[in-house]
């Protein structure tokens, strides 16, 4: 059975039950490649994890009667959950095996892979962990390029690697939805530049009361839920 996505304004973010939660829940899967001796920057990571989202959503597979079309429709009809987990070596190279996309950033490469049943796992997934995602930024990022779309992430929570890459990918998706077919296009063809930047605490405040798409977590982990955690500043919606 296939589901309708739901429409930009009817946001999967929020805390009480709705209708969805009796339907079968989806997962998105993001496998972050961490080795020992060379771990991606945190800041590089995340960035990749956004643009890894955007580029399921856009690819060929994952529309109209593609062969990913009908599991992404399912994911987006309710929470569009999303778990990031990491790989290294061997472990890296059999979820390579799997179908999917790896986008690569600086030098962060992440694995996005079509939604899955939450309780369906491939074997090769379920064995990699979802801690160790502890990551850091050997210099402080640059001041963001406000012409190109901004995530920003909430200066007041503490989260993992992992938790941020997945908010920030949230993020990305609320912004996709929210934009026309002909900004879509744009941003697709021009390989979904964006910027990951923790807002100051006076500029949070103003972005949550902007009308800007706003991330708010459904805390199935680390924070509490209903917290808003992202929000998506794209030009276009400005």
């Amino acid at each position: 059975m296939t589901h309708v996505p739901a429409a930009p304004g009817d946001s999967p973010f929020r805390t009480e039950p709705t209708p969805r939660d009796e339907a079968p829940q989806f997962v998105l899967p993001l496998v972050v490649r961490i080795e020992k001796s060379a771990p991606p920057a945190r800041t590089d990571a995340l960035e990749t994890a956004a643009r890894a989202v955007l580029v399921l959503l856009g690819d060929e597979r994952a529309r109209g009667d593609g062969e990913w079309a009908e599991a992404v429709r399912n994911w987006e009809d309710a929470r569009i959950r999303k778990v990031v987990r990491r790989a290294r070596g061997a472990e890296w190279r059999r979820a390579e095996e799997l179908p999917g996309i790896t986008v690569t950033g600086a030098a962060a490469e992440v694995r996005v892979f079509p939604p899955i049943p939450l309780d369906g796992w491939p074997k090769e997934l379920a064995k990699l962990q979802v801690s160790g995602t502890e990551l850091d930024d050997p210099e402080p990022p640059a001041d963001p390029d406000r012409t190109a779309p901004v995530l920003w992430l909430n200066p007041d929570l503490k989260m993992s690697a992992g938790k941020e890459m997945a908010q920030v990918g949230h993020g990305a998706q609320l912004a996709w939805w929210a934009l026309s077919e002909t900004a879509r296009e744009a941003w697709r063809t021009a390989g979904h530049p964006l910027t990951v930047r923790t807002a100051t605490p006076a500029h949070w405040r103003e972005l949550t009361t902007s009308g800007l798409p706003l991330v708010r977590d459904a805390g199935f982990t680390e924070i509490a839920p209903g917290s808003a955690t992202v929000v998506a500043d794209h030009p276009a919606l400005r």
